[in-house]
């Protein structure tokens, strides 16, 4: 099962807040994607949040998008930023990437991001299937949880 973010948003405002203010924290991000013979690439991108949904834009051609534009399945793994601090936590998004092409969204997209040449990128809206963070809570504990969109948020403790 799959979420837009909005959905997600609805679901969790104060997991999905921490999530884009990760995100929103540094400039660029990791993403995963799987090549032809199945095994991951890792590159790195920017990410957005606009609309209620979350975007993924990349130039044309590019291995990561050709990844996608195959097998929409990826992985976004927000900047943990410098030193060991990772204020906010450790964020991850899991789900599937798809191409739009409508040249409304598109143009909504292009008006609001600055894109060098908004004919010769991809754009693709995000699914969720899942959204991680791990974070340590008052320097005792790991909490991990855990939102799927059939499972809801789930938390773990580990000491």
């Amino acid at each position: 099962m799959t979420s837009n973010w909005s959905a997600f948003r609805a679901a969790e405002p104060d997991l999905a807040t921490t999530v884009e203010d990760r995100f929103g924290a540094f400039t660029h991000h990791v993403l995963a994607t799987l090549r032809k013979d199945g095994s991951p690439r890792t590159c790195g991108l920017e990410v957005r949040f606009l609309d209620g949904e979350l975007w993924l834009g990349m130039m044309a051609g590019s291995l990561k998008a050709l990844d996608l534009l195959r097998d929409p399945r990826c992985a976004l793994q927000a900047n943990p930023g410098e030193g060991t601090s990772m204020g906010g936590g450790d964020v991850r998004v899991s789900g599937r990437a798809l191409l739009v092409e409508d040249e409304p969204t598109v143009g909504r997209y292009t008006g609001q991001v600055a894109v060098p040449d908004p004919s010769s990128f991809h754009l693709f809206r995000v699914e969720v299937t899942e959204v991680t963070r791990t974070s340590v809570r008052d320097d005792a504990y790991l909490l991990v949880e855990v939102w799927t969109p059939d499972g809801g948020l789930r938390s773990v403790r580990r000491t």
